[in-house]
């Protein structure tokens, strides 16, 4: 019996005939029930998992549909009480977000890919974008892990060692920065069509971290360009307003110390904003061995909770990601 799989919701700058670089994939049967939430650019997939359970055909659909979409990196959020099961589906835990559903804590349990070669490109799958449904058979989705896989290389894991090194250094830099000066930043809304704009920008001349792309669903955004003393940057925020957190994003890191600076007053003036409009958690990533952009995370109050291992692709390789997170409130005192 072939399985659904249904995707409605597609985003990015993708051209015209091209493969979105954002895809919202649901995949049903009577054994599983998921959400995958695809990053073409980043070559990372999220999994929302809507039926609990250690069940071989989860793993197998999640692996087989990261190789065919020639995904690398794959997590998961989930609580506590389930880091075990996802443990024994072959993830390990890289990181937590206090407060991530509001009066309890998000897990991130992460996954490499071992690449295949012989993998089908994602545009010769059987689909149609149109209609925003597609099948694909039992034998294309519950393929057996091949001998040949032993042979193939994942990146080696993130160094616990260096990563420490970029902390370490950057709460030394923070503490002799002492209190930053008061900075007046000015906030503007940026449209979808602006946004893209930069990001094609950004990523033309190799400074882009990210897209913007999803990370949950039932989301808004808040994209802005952070403007003061001759420096811009776009940050942008993606806000789950149910759980009362925020995904914060900067769309380049600082070259020097005054784009540094400038990055950590942007933060300042991005919390103080999510804060006024009832978000009380606040989360971001960053390139382990970057320590100007850690040193703006740490300035702000963020505390480094995990190390994501190969998370990011920056100028088409994969990177080590530091995680930070912020309690921006109380809930509790709030209701």
């Amino acid at each position: 019996m072939a399985s659904k799989l249904r995707a409605p919701s597609v985003s990015g700058a993708a051209l015209k005939g091209s493969e979105p670089t954002f895809e919202e994939v649901f995949v049903r049967n009577d054994a599983v029930s998921l959400c995958l939430l695809l990053n073409r650019r980043a070559r990372a997939m999220r999994v929302i998992d809507f039926r609990a359970g250690a069940s071989p055909a989860k793993r197998l659909f999640v692996q087989s549909i990261a190789r065919r979409e020639r995904i690398e990196k794959v997590v998961a959020l989930v609580e506590r009480d389930e880091c075990a099961t996802w443990g024994r589906l072959g993830f390990a835990r890289e990181g937590n977000i206090p407060g991530f559903y509001k009066r309890s804590d998000a897990f991130i349990m992460g996954c490499l890919v071992a690449p295949v070669a012989t993998a089908p490109a994602p545009a010769q799958r059987r689909s149609s974008h149109e209609s925003g449904v597609f099948s694909v058979g039992r034998h294309d989705l519950f393929t057996s892990d091949s001998s040949d896989d032993a042979d193939e290389e994942l990146p080696p894991p993130a160094s616990s060692a260096a990563a420490e090194k970029t902390a370490a250094a950057a709460r030394k830099l923070a503490k002799e920065l002492g209190e930053p000066p008061a900075t007046t930043m000015k906030l503007t809304p940026l449209s979808s069509a602006e946004v893209q704009k930069r990001i094609a920008q950004a990523t033309k001349e190799g400074r882009a971290l990210t897209g913007f792309e999803a990370f949950g669903r039932d989301v808004t955004r808040d994209d802005l360009l952070a403007t003061a003393k001759g420096h811009e940057l776009v940050v942008g925020a993606e806000i789950q307003r149910c759980y009362g957190n925020a995904f914060i994003e900067a769309l380049a890191a600082p070259h020097d110390d005054k784009e540094r600076a400038f990055l950590s007053a942007a933060l300042r003036a991005m919390c103080d904003r999510l804060l006024a409009n009832g978000i009380y958690t606040a989360f971001a990533i960053s390139p382990a061995n970057d320590v100007r952009m850690a040193t703006a995370y740490v300035v702000n109050g963020f505390r480094r909770t995990g190390l994501l291992r190969s998370h990011l692709r920056v100028r088409d390789e994969r990177v080590d990601a530091m995680l930070w997170s912020r309690k921006l409130a109380n809930p509790s005192a709030e209701e």
